[in-house]
């Protein structure tokens, strides 16, 4: 496991300094993969000597012909290794081709001849870098057709909801929530030492009633595909893997699986809809699918950039109407009039004079005196957020801050710009204080603490008509959000990092980091009581500048998977 994460250093989420590997590095590495690994002996006996022909709608013509020596031809091409394992009656099978960046892989059922085919290869696209694979999905049968009265292979929303957690037979340990009908969101809990979690484009693919085949292909991350067939009753799998990690070594094995039971999230599709294609691209290109690739859209500026903007007076600070706000609450004006203290642990100390309902005086470590525009909002009788820009700061930093009136404790999510990425996207740190003033107690030592009680919950979040998404915290620190398309299928997906804290019983301030996306700070507190939150959005862009908005939704909690047993002790701790 050493090796793995050597490949996978310490860094934020898709950051991967991965190399952009040209086609003749990739072909050079293919020609000298004999086959698939495995730790499991392949399951050849019902293949060697035989010829089987694939047919489907659109398909190309194919026919393997399985020698007795676990090599196969296709199309009477040169032979090669392949790979075969068998889950029941299906058995999954999977070669290279040689002279060529492509693979194929083959699932049939044996009983009723039905079966799907993904032809894979690299380079030429539509993927936009060579090492990121390609796949085209065929459904059809072995012969002419399935047995009488067999259901052919098929796209589903079946498996949407759904989280397993499968521990190969190479040791690996993976939790995987379906938490989309077209992407996948994963953990690998022994590849990534941080414990965070990823998304990516997925195809779920329903066999029988039974068996089901799921393929993610790692867009915007290492590339490589992880293909699988599982039985939903007894959690058995068999898959492999193909592509490149992070130290651009190519992996390709076959696996068994064993997997457990997670839970179910909701789905909000219309009841009787059971389309499992709701992103269609009109005359796509072979292969094509929708595929989140925000970075590549995102706005990318440099300090100067920055510092430009601010001097310019490109600045709004709750000054217009959010989008992200417009099923919001109204804010708060309960704390005009009050002073108060807050100390950080290991952090700034800094005093407030609220001096009206979106005004403020603020000083840090004893400075000078600073009016700033701010909104507030209480979420429970004495419980508030509010926020407000730190101007003159080096990073033009915020604080966003939950304080607690009847306890006396202030929690900061405190944002800044200039990380070592994009100078533009935001980073983040968590400060614990104490307040002080008036009629305020002293919590001594005591402080706010990270939780885990959010640690598997998904959320809808309904922002304005037509701007809605799902949150899934998946693990200590990351969430994952899931943009539904209008008729309620979940769909593209994307994750960040997130910090997660008890205010109060149901009550809960949480964190997002668009990080590689558009560099968005995005801070919520969550009344699961009343079940809305509010919030405020950190950001800097070229046409909004720097900008703090509202954030505000009404909830639907869409379910809570347990998974709190996967993740040790110091899962929230960040390395130096």
């Amino acid at each position: 496991m050493d090796i793995a994460r050597k490949a996978y250093p310490d860094v934020p989420l898709f950051r991967y300094p991965y190399t952009d590997l040209g086609t003749g590095q990739i072909a050079a590495a293919l020609a000298n993969a004999d086959g698939p690994g495995s730790k499991s002996a392949f399951d050849t006996d019902g293949l060697a000597g035989r010829t089987v022909r694939f047919s489907g709608e659109g398909a190309p013509d194919l026919a393997w012909a399985f020698s007795p020596d676990g090599r196969v031809t296709l199309n009477g091409g040169r032979s090669v290794r392949y790979g075969a394992l068998s889950l029941e009656q299906v058995t999954l099978v999977t070669h290279l081709v040689p002279g060529t960046m492509q693979a194929y892989a083959l699932i049939w059922n044996r009983q009723t001849n039905a079966a799907t085919v993904f032809e894979l290869w690299f380079g030429g696209g539509p993927a936009p870098r060579a090492r990121e694979i390609d796949r085209a999905v065929w459904h059809g049968a072995i012969g002419s057709a399935p047995a009488a009265g067999a259901e052919q292979h098929h796209a589903t929303l079946r498996s949407e909801g759904r989280a397993l957690a499968c521990t190969e037979d190479t040791g690996m340990r993976t939790i995987e929530y379906y938490c989309s009908v077209t992407y996948t969101h994963w953990v690998e809990l022994d590849r990534l030492d941080e414990h965070r979690g990823y998304s990516a484009p997925a195809d779920y693919i329903q066999l029988t009633e039974e068996l089901y085949a799921v393929a993610r292909v790692e867009a915007e991350f290492s590339g490589l595909l992880h293909l699988y067939v599982y039985d939903a009753n007894t959690l058995q799998s068999v898959g492999f893997r193909l592509g490149f990690d992070g130290l651009d070594e190519l992996e390709y094995y076959m696996f068994r699986g064993t997997g457990e039971w997670l839970g179910q999230n909701a789905r909000f599709e219309k009841l009787g809809d059971f389309s499992a294609d709701p992103l269609p691209i009109p005359d796509g290109k072979k292969g094509e699918r929708r595929i989140y690739r925000p970075l590549a859209t995102m706005d990318k500026m440099t300090p100067a950039e920055i510092d430009a903007e601010i001097a310019a007076g490109n600045v709004h600070v709750f000054d217009k109407p959010s989008p992200m706000a417009g099923n919001g609450t109204r804010p708060s004006a309960a704390l005009a009039g009050r002073a108060f203290t807050i100390a950080y642990d290991d952090g700034p100390t800094v005093e407030y004079r609220m001096k009206g309902a979106e005004t403020l005086d603020w000083r840090k470590d004893g400075g000078a005196w600073t009016e700033a525009r701010y909104n507030a909002w209480e979420m429970m009788p004495g419980a508030f957020i509010f926020g407000h820009l730190l101007a003159g700061e080096k990073d033009h930093d915020c604080h966003i801050v939950v304080m607690d009136f009847d306890t006396g404790m202030a929690t900061n999510f405190h944002g800044f710009v200039n990380t070592p990425y994009i100078a533009n996207e935001a980073g983040a740190e968590t400060l614990f204080g104490k307040l002080s003033g008036d009629g305020i107690p002293d919590p001594g030592r005591k402080r706010h603490e990270r939780t885990r009680d959010l640690l598997g919950r998904a959320f809808t979040w309904e922002y304005s008509p037509g701007l809605n998404s799902m949150h899934l915290y998946s693990t200590p620190n990351t969430t994952s959000w899931i943009i539904p398309t209008p008729d309620g299928h979940f769909a593209t997906e994307w994750s960040g990092s997130g910090d997660f804290i008890k205010i109060r019983d149901q009550l809960y301030f949480a964190r997002w980091q668009e990080e590689a996306c558009n560099g968005t700070l995005g801070t919520i507190l969550i009344n699961m009581r009343t079940m809305h939150d509010a919030g405020i959005g950190y950001h800097m862009g070229r046409k909004g500048g720097l900008s703090l908005s509202a954030v505000g939704a009404p909830a639907r909690h869409a379910g809570k998977i347990e998974v709190s047993r996967f993740f040790g002790p110091n899962a929230w701790e960040r390395k130096a």
